[in-house]
């Protein structure tokens, strides 16, 4: 059997284990990274669209506030790798980055390889060794970490930090193998569920608009008529239900299908109040008032969402617009304000750009990302029960866990 020896050993080549890997590796320390896929950082290169949205360029407090659980855990890998350092890491890595909306952080050339090729570069160059190995198992001595058992051999370490992702995307390489990892060691995962995931409905309406998408709106969502999630920005109509960044940021919120209510509201008007919705509606209502209430409405919705509106607003689509009373224009100005989709539940797992669920924080020392249970191991990124809403914050919490994980890991020289 083959037989090689390390300070550590970095399971999985995505974006944690890339961050953890270089961090490790410009301390001095033998690294080892673990991956099967071909390219290294495969998830990362699709994400954002294929843009990487790296972080986003804000306060710690900030990120924090965008962690439905669990952000108090990582307030001090935060605190030692926050947003500025991750963007002052990147330029330095010879990536210029730029800020968008709302503190989104991409590369200047709109290219998630150049991401995932600056640290699979930078990680080669800082010493790691590559190996294209599944792990099989991380191995122990009187309970600590002693090597990790690969496709191709054995690893003899005093290190083993699990980066093995989620289970989204699968066809990257994120199957939960992690999780079986750290439960075949004692530790306690918490159920993986998909976040950040589009969202299914019974309502007609949806298909009917099928391939629609709304700018500038603002949705809300709710838990059994309690409001849990409201934002401006976009969303899209599809053949279940919705999606867009709007609805994979208040999918986050829905934890308890089965046991709640879901449902949500699109303000189609954010920007106007009702009163001054009501003046717009009444001036193109003149303008209009010969036609059929059908025909009427051109200039205040797009051409796939005029029937439904029609039909929602229970205003008969052969009405003559100057015989439409107050109180059916008062119903279709709240249909405007308040245009209600149903939830039935979220699209499956392998649909979810972030898994929420994972390795249980509390059996994890914030401090080093070191078990409590296993010395010798570490986590890092997705595999722990952290997720966060879009914006860059999910891979946020895989740079400041990496690197934290990574500045963490004794050399111990006894391995060797």
């Amino acid at each position: 059997m083959n037989l090689r020896k390390a300070d550590a050993v970095i399971v999985g080549g995505g974006a944690a284990g890339l961050m953890c890997a270089l961090t490790a590796a410009e301390r001095g320390l033998d690294v080892i990274l673990l991956e099967p896929n071909k390219k290294l950082g495969r998830k990362l290169r699709i994400t954002g669209k294929g843009r990487c949205n790296v972080t986003n360029d804000c306060e710690i407090k900030t990120v924090l506030e965008s962690i439905p659980n669990g952000g108090k855990f990582l307030y001090s890998a935060l605190s030692a790798f926050p947003p500025r350092k991750v963007m002052e890491k990147f330029k330095a890595l010879g990536v210029p980055l730029k800020t968008e909306r709302g503190g989104r952080v991409f590369p200047v050339s709109d290219n998630a390889n150049d991401v995932a090729d600056a640290l699979a570069g930078a990680a080669r160059r800082a010493g790691v060794r590559v190996a294209g190995e599944r792990c099989r198992r991380i191995l122990t001595e009187n309970g600590a970490v002693s090597g990790v058992e690969t496709d191709s051999g054995t690893i003899r370490c005093a290190a083993a930090v699990l980066c093995t992702g989620g289970m989204s995307y699968p066809l990257t390489g994120s199957t939960g193998d992690g999780y079986r990892f750290a439960r075949e060691l004692g530790h306690t995962i918490a159920p993986p569920m998909a976040s950040l995931v589009p969202l299914e409905s019974d309502d007609d309406w949806c298909a009917e608009m099928q391939g629609f998408a709304l700018k500038n709106v603002t949705l809300s969502a709710y838990e059994d008529d309690r409001l849990i999630y409201r934002e401006l920005g976009e969303m899209l109509f599809t053949h279940f239900g919705v999606s867009g960044p709007l609805v994979l940021s208040a999918s986050a919120h829905m934890r308890r299908f089965g046991r709640c209510a879901y449902r949500l509201e699109i303000d189609l008007k954010p920007g106007l109040d009702e009163k001054k919705l009501d003046a717009r509606i009444l001036r193109d209502f003149d303008e209009y008032k010969n036609r059929d209430f059908k025909n009427a409405l051109c200039d205040l919705a797009g051409r796939s969402m005029i029937p439904v509106l029609v039909r929602l607003s229970g205003i008969p689509g052969d009405t003559m617009v100057n015989s439409i009373t107050h109180e059916q224009r008062q119903a279709l100005l709240r249909l405007f304000k308040a245009f209600p989709v149903s939830v039935s539940g979220k699209r499956p797992i392998d649909e979810a750009i972030v898994t929420s669920g994972g390795v249980a924080t509390g059996e994890v020392n914030p401090r080093t990302m070191e078990s409590k249970l296993v010395p010798g191991l570490y986590f890092a990124g997705e595999v722990l029960d952290l997720d966060a809403y879009t914006g860059g914050f999910n891979l946020q919490i895989a740079w400041s866990t990496a690197c934290k994980a990574g500045n963490s890991i004794d050399r111990r020289t006894d391995k060797q």
